[in-house]
């Protein structure tokens, strides 16, 4: 086959004005130089109406509105949410009645209960692997394990028996303690443990069966408070896997069960997108009038940022 040597005549190319095409960014977006001495808003009002410098502002009004009108502010968190130093402004914003429902993973009991007992948490594990030593600290299981009885006794949630453990034992930084803080507030916080995940099911005194009747009370106690998130704002922060996934159960049960759950806000919030918060808090259940935001970077940064929003639009 002989190779077609012939070049395109491009002396027909058709064109168009630069001024009567749709552009998606305009000068008006772009972002404004800092002022000496302005406040916050003048701040959050510098940042481009452009992508996430929108999506921000957005998340703010949204949980802002969410919090005059009185509904739901749900925030599901990873552990790391605590390792970042995040616990103070999540409480702050539970005791301003933004916030209405903490969920955590198994994780979250751990990191809490060690802020509270000792004011620190988060070992080396890479130091510590190596010689079995890691997730072996005698008062941390103790004390969960103590909590989890108390569940299991009294027919109650995860999270506010080591809520209610906490205050009850005196322990020395409570005020630090989300769990502690909802217990005091009557502010629901949920735990949802996947068995093998977390250093207290290493420990012999463990009682899977309590620990597992336990969450599965905070199931039901999530379900309830997804159950009203209409007009309400849904916030994952670092939970790649378990909170995405007990969030898209629940909705679905509530809808189910013929809860009128469309018109809500969902925000993931991590240093990095993963599959299941964007389809499963992102995408998947704001379909029809809702709305999902992702915005990736770290919470130690994005979350005191948002907070500081809220309390500034409020």
């Amino acid at each position: 086959m002989t190779p077609d040597n012939t070049h395109l005549d491009f002396s027909g190319l058709k064109t168009y004005s630069i001024h009567d095409r749709n552009s998606l960014v305009s000068r008006k977006d772009f972002a404004r130089p800092w002022q000496k001495g302005k406040d916050l808003k003048t701040f959050l009002d510098t940042l481009p109406s452009i992508l996430a410098g929108n999506d921000i502002r957005s998340v703010i009004q949204a949980v802002a509105a969410a919090a005059r009108g009185q509904h739901p502010v749900c925030f599901a968190m990873g552990g790391h949410v605590i390792k970042t130093g995040m616990a103070p402004i999540i409480i702050d914003l539970m005791e301003k009645q933004v916030i209405t429902l903490v969920a955590m993973n198994g994780s979250g009991i751990i990191h809490d209960l060690e802020v509270a007992l000792a004011g620190r948490t988060s070992e080396d594990v890479a130091g510590s692997l190596g010689d079995g030593s890691f997730g072996m600290a005698r008062e941390t299981a103790d004390c969960l394990n103590q909590a989890i009885a108390r569940a299991e006794e009294k027919h109650m949630g995860l999270g506010r028996a080591v809520g209610e453990f906490i205050l009850e034992q005196d322990m020395p930084y409570p005020h630090l303690s989300l769990l502690a803080t909802g217990a005091r507030l009557t502010i629901p916080v949920t735990v949802h443990v996947a068995i093998g995940t977390d250093i207290l099911h290493m420990h012999p005194r463990f009682n899977a069966a309590a620990c597992g009747q336990a969450s599965l009370h905070d199931f039901h106690t999530f379900a309830s408070q997804i159950s009203r998130l209409e007009q309400g704002v849904f916030i994952n922060a670092g939970s790649a896997v378990i909170l995405p996934e007990v969030f898209l159960k629940a909705l679905t049960l509530a809808r189910n069960l013929g809860h009128h759950v469309e018109d809500f806000t969902t925000v993931n919030l991590d240093f990095i997108r993963h599959y299941r918060p964007m389809t499963n808090v992102v995408n998947r259940p704001t379909r029809g009038k809702g709305r999902g935001f992702s915005i990736v970077g770290h919470h130690e940064l994005l979350i005191p940022l948002i907070a500081a929003g809220v309390i500034e639009s409020l």
